[in-house]
């Protein structure tokens, strides 16, 4: 309270599906993207281009018409279309670009470069979009009409809470945090789905919420989908409330009969602030009369009918789900804004991504993964999914490696005697615990930093994410092996699994991990067959963008339209140089960051000194003409450029210019001429950058 709190960061609307698409980071030859302009192409790769100067030649006419700035070489990427035509995009340019994401095993056709395929295309789309927009909005009234508890303010109790948080709390966190304390405050019932990858503090944000509910005078109850998850959770509330005056209990099958009973009754006569629980919480016998908060982890894991009791006790209260890896139902409901989202990408400090790898089962690979996270005094977990002989194994492993101590649980076992041994192996009495999946969700020991599963081949993509999830929960490296027969061939789709877990290994894949599943599985029935077609026709990113700006032209909002594409001819060297960032997916990505302004520009210039080095003068000019780019796309002028000494301003018939303005700054200043043909011409002072002079000329225009 006496140290001043870290400033939260300003909330910037990001699109929904933002997280859940790779950008360009996975793009490689021969991947399928969508230009906003052209449609459908196919990626050949990247090539430097001299535009003009020795062995140049002239500018080919669809880079020219892309944009490309000034007269130094460039770096394109090379796009084929139809008929073996090809587009030269300026990665200046690269924000027009989205890698086509679309029905697993479906190839989509190319679009004709200049065309109309592509606009008649998108024009069909969105008219059924519209109708989709108007049944999802629908749903969307009907919860807005119901009434929930409001907890509106922050009481100082609240801020000890916060306070004590032993961690700092990551961007997203805050974010996270804030619009959930809105929703609480407001009188309709929330419903969010926090979506986090594993270890990313979602469980945090999830008691913030259930303290300020509780400090109203309320009760909440937090749903796991497994007792040994429930139990986790219990420990962790527990721990993190045992300063201040909340009472928390569990209901599972690891209490006896008797003391089921004692915490019905007190959670019945509101003794209880917190309740904790599986499934068995949604029982007709357990009473919680000032309900107001229900928490669910991982709510995909539970089954039809308790999700049919989750929607009838979902009607007056708020509701908060959790997951890593939402099903494709979940995701679609949640992008489409019938559920809100809140999305925690930022992993936390000293946090390292898990290295991944698909081997053969050999007694040398298992003995040496064994031994080496032995060697640095950690533990290891061995999955293994078929309970018949689970303990076999258990004594394989055990003669593998002289003096290994390894327990065995899996969820067939004496729930009391489970429980004994995952305390015994938190508390470090045993180096190696072969499981099952039963510790897919929650279990969080930060010693184990190794895993082995068995048979990885016949694992779902989703589950196996979340199981690698387990382990690297600590500032160690974590190590995830994917163990294979090596006398039997895997199947494509498993491989194709096993591809994906290795290639999305980066901290916060778990988000493309569940957009890869949509991939696969489909829309799932949300949607229907008609709208996975559209979904193949546009690719899963444009069709989102497309809903989501429907969703929002019909609440009377209008679309995020930043206006059509405008031209800029500027003689500044803009570029990434290739020794400055030698990955060439990295590149791409930054171009397309810096392009689209989704960073703040000190904030960009901080991460690029902080990744690469000191920025040379082209990437800083890149940033200046990148936001010189947008303002000209807001204001809807057709191009920037310069000539002589002077910048040429061509206007769009619909350009969003007061007249006033225009009239005030052309009577002003004798260097600024405007013609009856829309060209607006400004004489630069000497000294002055071009790129910076453009930026002032527009900032007054747009005033």
């Amino acid at each position: 309270q006496i140290l001043p709190r870290r400033r939260r960061p300003s909330r910037r609307r990001r699109p929904r599906y933002g997280p859940f698409v790779s950008g360009l980071r996975d793009l490689k030859v021969g991947d399928y993207v969508v230009h906003l302009d052209h449609g459908i192409g196919q990626f050949v790769g990247l090539r430097t281009v001299r535009p003009d100067g020795p062995g140049g030649g002239p500018l080919p006419r669809t880079l020219r018409r892309e944009g490309a700035e000034g007269s130094t070489e460039i770096e394109v990427m090379e796009l084929e279309y139809r008929g073996e035509k090809t587009l030269l995009l300026p990665l200046t340019r690269v924000h027009r670009i989205q890698k086509y994401t679309g029905i697993e095993g479906v190839a989509p056709k190319l679009d004709r470069l200049g065309g109309a395929s592509w606009n008649k295309t998108k024009a069909r789309v969105k008219k059924s979009v519209r109708a989709l927009a108007i049944d999802l909005l629908q749903l969307y009234a009907e919860r807005q009409v119901a009434d929930a508890p409001s907890m509106p303010g922050t009481s100082d109790l609240e801020r000890q809470f916060a306070t004590a948080f032993a961690y700092e709390e990551t961007e997203d966190q805050l974010e996270a945090i804030d619009a959930i304390f809105e929703d609480l405050a407001a009188d309709r019932p929330m419903d969010r789905l926090l979506c986090g990858d594993v270890g990313f503090g979602k469980t945090e944000v999830a008691m913030r919420a259930a303290f300020k509910v509780v400090d109203h005078g309320h009760q909440v109850a937090v749903l796991a989908p497994t007792t040994i998850l429930a139990d986790q959770h219990l420990e962790t509330f527990r721990a993190r409330f045992a300063d201040f005056p909340v009472r928390i209990d569990m209901i599972s099958r690891f209490r006896s009969a008797a003391e089921i009973r004692e915490v019905r009754e007190r959670t019945a006569s509101g003794e209880i602030d917190i309740l904790v629980g599986t499934h068995r919480l949604l029982s007709g016998d357990v009473k919680i009369p000032k309900l107001a908060l229900l928490v669910i982890d991982e709510e995909q894991r539970f089954g039809v009918a308790q999700k049919e009791k989750l929607r009838d006790l979902k009607k007056d209260i708020h509701v908060l789900a959790m997951s890593a890896t939402p099903v494709p139902r979940t995701l679609q409901l949640s992008l489409a804004g019938v559920r809100d989202l809140s999305v925690i990408e930022t992993p936390p400090r000293d946090r390292m991504a898990v290295e991944t790898a698909i081997t053969s089962f050999t007694p040398e690979v298992v003995r040496e993964a064994i031994e080496f996270e032995r060697e640095r005094g950690g533990q290891i977990y061995y999955v293994y999914n078929r309970v018949e002989d689970i303990d076999r194994m258990a004594s394989y492993l055990q003669e593998l490696v002289p003096g290994l101590e390894v327990t065995v649980g899996h969820g067939q076992m004496d729930e009391q005697e489970l429980a004994r041994r995952m305390h015994a192996f938190t508390d470090g009495e045993y180096d190696l615990l072969v499981a099952t999946t039963i510790i897919e969700n929650g279990i969080h020991i930060p010693r184990v930093n190794t895993m082995l599963i068995h048979r990885s081949d016949r694992f779902g993509l989703a589950q196996l994410y979340q199981l690698r999830g387990r382990v690297g929960r600590s500032n160690q490296l974590g190590y995830c092996y994917l163990l294979v027969p090596g006398d039997e061939v895997v199947s494509r789709d498993a491989r194709k699994r096993l591809d994906a877990l290795r290639d999305f290994s980066e901290l916060g894949a778990g988000f493309r991990i569940a957009a890869r599943d949509l991939e696969i599985r489909g829309a799932g029935n949300l949607l229907g067959a008609e709208q996975s077609g559209h979904i193949a026709a546009l690719g899963i990113e444009t069709y989102m963008k497309l809903l989501e700006d429907t969703l929002e032209e019909l609440r009377g909002g209008g679309p995020a339209d930043e206006g059509p594409s405008a031209t800029l001819d500027l003689p500044v060297p803009t570029s990434i140089p290739p020794d400055y960032v030698p990955d060439a997916n990295v590149r791409m990505e930054l171009y397309r960051r810096i392009a689209s302004g989704e960073t703040e520009e000190e904030e960009m210039l901080d991460e690029l000194r902080d990744r690469f080095g000191a920025p040379p003068s082209a990437v800083r000019q890149l940033l200046e003409v990148a936001a010189v780019q947008r303002k000209a796309e807001r204001l809807r002028i057709q191009s920037v450029g310069y000539q002589e000494g002077e910048l040429i301003l061509r206007m769009r018939r619909d350009a969003r210019i007061d007249p006033e303005r225009m009239v005030e700054i052309v009577s002003d200043d004798p260097r600024v001429r405007f013609s009856p043909d829309g060209v607006l011409t400004v004489g630069v002072e000497a000294g002055i950058p071009v790129a910076e002079a453009a930026r002032r000329t527009l900032d007054r225009l747009g005033a």
